[in-house]
């Protein structure tokens, strides 16, 4: 048992070291890595993904057209989102942790033809620092409920937005209903997802993101949430952010 300590310590000294220079978790960028080969299989736990895509990405666009915009996607996985952003004419640059991913979404746009993405692994807290200012269209979905430090993500998107710029979000609420569906129905019940995608108290309620987006200087402009009926596998966009819900925000533009 003594001979196990220092290498039980090295691991959470090195994890912690990971959390302190990194925002991101190292079990859930493994966890997502695993899954990397299942990006684009439509009958795999993403499936949730692609079904909500086309959603999600008209109304992004409904609100701020994105054909011809320079366009962050930060947290884009194996390129779901990115991918049909840059269809829409964009120039896309999606950005994650998990660099298998990253080669999926890479291997996808080369296999697909899809022109105008790239894909970088590095954090949006470096990427900020390294290009402020520097995007038309800044979105970060699915993503915030899997750092350690989300108002940190929220203010490096805020950053990365020109002056003018919109900035989107997408997270689960945190309440009882949200623990129902989200993760004892998802994940346990129909299978929809893996066992583990989501922690409860990693999600956050829209009074909690509201308040990140205000104190990195986002006025928040459009709220919207994303209902799914499980019987007949049909998602649709409401007034109802109990659960899945989506920000609109902008960064004010400069003084003239």
């Amino acid at each position: 048992m003594a001979g196990r300590a220092p290498a039980f310590q090295f691991a959470t000294f090195h994890n912690r070291c990971m959390t302190d220079t990194v925002n991101a978790d190292p079990a859930e960028l493994a966890k997502f890595s695993e899954l990397a080969h299942r990006w684009w299989d439509l009958e795999s736990e993403f499936r949730p993904l692609h079904e909500i895509n086309p959603l999600r990405l008209d109304w992004i666009d409904g609100i701020a057209p994105i054909a011809g915009r320079k366009v962050l996607d930060v947290g884009c996985g194996g390129g779901i989102l990115a991918d049909s952003m840059a269809r829409k004419g964009a120039e896309v640059l999606g950005v994650d942790l998990a660099d298998k991913a990253l080669k999926v979404a890479q291997l996808h746009a080369l296999e697909a033809g899809t022109r105008g993405v790239k894909y970088r692994s590095v954090s949006a807290e470096a990427l900020a620092a390294e290009q402020p200012a520097a995007f038309d269209v800044v979105t970060c979905m699915e993503m915030l409920e899997h750092v350690p430090d989300p108002a940190s993500v929220v203010k490096a998107c805020a950053d990365l937005a020109k002056p003018g710029g919109w900035v989107f979000f997408s997270t689960i609420n945190r309440n009882l209903k949200s623990f129902m569906l989200a993760i004892v129905g998802a994940e346990y019940l129909l299978g929809m997802l893996p066992r583990g995608t989501h922690e409860y108290q990693k999600l956050i309620r829209p009074s909690e993101l509201a308040a990140h987006c205000r104190a990195a200087g986002l006025d928040l402009r459009h709220t919207r949430g994303l209902e799914h009926n499980p019987l007949t596998r049909r998602y649709w966009l409401s007034g109802d952010t109990s659960v899945n819900y989506m920000f609109a925000t902008r960064k004010p533009a400069a003084p003239l």
